[in-house]
């Protein structure tokens, strides 16, 4: 997917997210794809969180609260990018998959 500006990203990760059937997820990645947050659906109410850039954790969280958590991610990771990736995932195993660096 072409570059997006992260205020309307966080916004159609949310959307997204709440189409998804479980174990499906969403990635988000800077320009250089170095940094990025995952996003996996695990029910219909819970999602996994996984920060790999910064710092490197994981966060259990409802689908309710996906909002809020993300934008304070996104702050966290990507602190001077107006733009970032959106890459829908068919499985939590597509999370290893190297994407061009550039």
């Amino acid at each position: 997917m072409a570059l997006i500006n992260i205020q309307s990203a966080i916004k159609r990760v949310q959307q997204i997210v709440r189409r998804l059937d479980p174990p499906h997820g969403v990635e988000m990645l800077t320009y250089k794809r170095n940094r990025g947050v995952t996003i996996i659906k695990i029910d219909d109410e819970t999602v996994s969180i996984q920060e790999r850039g910064y710092e490197e954790k994981t966060l259990l969280v409802e689908i309710s609260e996906l909002g809020k958590v993300l934008k304070t991610i996104a702050k966290k990771e990507f602190p001077r990018s107006r733009k970032v990736r959106v890459y829908q995932l068919d499985s939590p195993y597509c999370l290893g998959i190297k994407r061009k660096q550039l």
